[in-house]
């Protein structure tokens, strides 16, 4: 029995020490992704308060500009460019299953922040949405991490990325030209994790066709289209800082990214192909659990905006 029990784990436990450092930069970078959340959103927040203005449909070009010469503001987006250099880095040595899901570790640390300095204490109710958030996540990473590998991407599926990434663009920009006056917090974090899904998956699919030696004009179009989700996430982001407190921003990142870059990672990057039928049921209970807690953190946060 105990020589079953030891074999069972060799199997499982991933044997690389990339995976390993992989997973430390992620957690590393989740630090850095609270941190610059809270100072955008203090940057956001003195922005509208100067300009009498709120961002509930959109921020607008004058006040866009007026946040570069926020100092907080700057020095947050500087924090999160090391933490997507950090989330890159951990991409190219562990499976997106596996590390994208560990900004999570962010939800918590920025709920702490956020309750300290907002002097805004967290209601229960907030608090079990958290946790189902972070354990959601948690009991997915367990999963993937003696489950998941990494595969090479096919011309196939970096074309099934761009058209789906295509037709998400689309329908975020008309819903945005058409109601973004009847929007709330929950759509644009939502629609900024969503497109951040595509970011880490198309940064993914660059860093595994390097790797490859496979770079020609597919993967250029693959770097373009990044950049265009990712310009249109970071303006949803923005705007969902005027219209809701940084840890409801963070849980929707921290939980929507991930599970879209995993969905995504399973059924076009085939990376679940060797989890059993155990595995892809935790995948799903996980996820639910996840979600709603970011659908509960929304409604009963003390500092969410009706």
């Amino acid at each position: 029995m105990p020589f079953e029990i030891v074999d069972l784990a060799e199997e499982l436990i991933p044997q690389d020490p990339k995976v390993v450092f992989g997973i430390v930069l992620a957690l590393i970078g989740a630090v850095f992704l609270s941190l610059g959340a809270q100072f955008q959103h203090r940057g956001v927040v003195k922005v509208e308060r100067n300009t009498q203005e709120t961002g509930g449909s959109g921020l607008n070009i004058q006040q866009l500009m007026l946040l570069l010469a926020r100092p907080s503001w700057v020095i947050g987006t500087l924090m999160l460019g090391f933490a997507v250099v950090l989330q890159l880095s951990s991409l190219s040595l562990a499976p997106i299953i596996v590390v994208q899901p560990l900004g999570a570790v962010a939800l918590v640390l920025t709920a702490i922040v956020n309750a300290r300095i907002s002097r805004v204490a967290l209601n229960r109710a907030s608090i079990i949405a958290i946790c189902m958030c972070v354990g959601g996540v948690a009991l997915f990473v367990t999963i993937a991490a003696f489950t998941a590998v990494d595969k090479p991407v096919t011309d196939e599926d970096l074309v099934t990325i761009l058209v789906i990434l295509a037709i998400v663009l689309v329908a975020f920009v008309v819903a945005f030209a058409t109601l973004r006056n009847r929007f709330k917090a929950l759509f644009y974090i939502l629609g900024a994790g969503v497109l951040y899904g595509f970011v880490a998956t198309l940064a993914k699919v660059i860093i595994n066709r390097i790797q490859h030696q496979n770079f020609e004009w597919l993967t250029l179009v693959c770097v373009v289209a990044l950049l265009a989700a990712a310009a249109l996430g970071a303006y949803f982001v923005q705007n969902a800082y005027s219209s809701g407190p940084p840890d409801l921003v963070i849980a929707g990142l921290t939980v929507v990214d991930p599970l879209v870059a995993v969905a995504i990672g399973i059924f076009v990057l085939d990376e679940a192909s060797q989890a059993p039928l155990w595995a892809n049921i935790g995948f799903v209970v996980a996820g639910a659990i996840a979600i709603w807690g970011v659908f509960l953190l929304a409604k009963h946060h003390p500092q969410t905006k009706s």
